[in-house]
C-alpha cells in the first residue's frame, strides 16, 4: 500500500505563489516511484476533480490550459516527492489539491487527504 500525503496549501492573495508537496510512503522504493507518472488534480465543492498537471518518469510534463504558464510540476525521486509550484495565483485556483499516480487517478483510487488552497484578497 502506498500513501500519498499532500502539504503546502494555505491562504494567499491573488498574484501570490505557493509550492505544494506530495510525499509517497509505504510499500514503495525510490526506484519504483521514479517509474510512476505522477499527477496533480484539484476539486472544488460540487464539482468533479479536475486534472491540473502530470509528470512522467522521464520528466515530460503536461498541464491543463487553465494553469499553463503559471504552474510547474516537478519531482525528486530520491525523496519520493512530487511538487507543484503555483505562481500568479487567481481566485479560481481555489480548491483542494490532490496528487496521485496517474493510473490510480484514472481508476479513482488511492487518493490522499489533499491540501486546501485558497486565493483571496
Amino acid at each position: 500500500q502506498v500513501q500519498l500525503v499532500e502539504s503546502g496549501g494555505g491562504l494567499v492573495q491573488p498574484g501570490g505563489s505557493l509550492r505544494l508537496s506530495c510525499a509517497a510512503s509505504g510499500s514503495i522504493s525510490g526506484l519504483i516511484f521514479s517509474g510512476y507518472t505522477m499527477a496533480w488534480y484539484r476539486q472544488t465543492p460540487g464539482k468533479q476533480r479536475e486534472f491540473v498537471a502530470d509528470i512522467t518518469s522521464g520528466g515530460r510534463t503536461n498541464y491543463a490550459d487553465s494553469v499553463k504558464g503559471r504552474f510547474t510540476i516537478s519531482r525528486d525521486n530520491a525523496k519520493n516527492t512530487v511538487y507543484l509550484q503555483m505562481n500568479s495565483l487567481k481566485p479560481e485556483d481555489t480548491a483542494v489539491y490532490y496528487c496521485n499516480r496517474a493510473i490510480w487517478a484514472r481508476q479513482n483510487t488511492n487518493w490522499g487527504q489533499g491540501t486546501q488552497v485558497a486565493v483571496s484578497s
